[in-house]
């Protein structure tokens, strides 16, 4: 007897990836969106043609165009990336936690994967080294994740 074992790899020349990136904190958001895209045509050997781009105001808005896009049931797999940098008020909290709910329940909804590549950082130093520097680039492995999660959905 012989387990049967499904896992996704890389490559995913067919898919279709959409990434709604948060214009909010811009300065970090175009560097994970850089990694993404550079994964996505690298490793997954995606053509620029299916991958589409979408910019929104902040964190807190992109689970509603995410849920758009799962709905629409044109993409393999979606990616969420943004920057919230703790301040001084609970506001950090009420946006990444919202943020976060959100990816989780139109993910599940729509059994679409959303890779959540929405840095949450305690300073403006934090961020910088998860956008490409000492932590790597959090678009990059969301994009990763994305690319694996689209093939496993299509093996199942």
């Amino acid at each position: 007897m012989s387990i049967k074992v499904i896992e996704g790899n890389k490559p995913c020349r067919d898919g279709k990836f959409a990434i709604v990136v948060s214009r909010f904190n811009s300065f970090i958001c175009e560097r994970l969106v850089e990694g993404a895209i550079d994964t996505l045509k690298r490793e997954g050997e995606v053509p620029e043609e299916n991958i589409t781009l979408v910019r929104v105001p902040g964190a807190i808005e992109i689970p509603v165009v995410l849920e758009k896009l799962a709905a629409s049931n044109k993409y393999d797999a979606l990616i969420a990336l943004g920057c919230v940098i703790r301040g001084s008020t609970y506001h950090f909290e009420v946006v990444a936690n919202e943020c976060a709910k959100g990816i989780t329940q139109v993910t599940l909804k729509y059994a679409t994967p959303i890779a959540n590549g929405v840095l949450t950082t305690e300073s403006i130093e934090q961020a910088v080294q998860r956008a490409g520097s000492k932590a790597g680039n959090k678009g990059s492995e969301a994009a990763a994740s994305a690319l694996e999660m689209a093939n496993v959905l299509k093996a199942l």
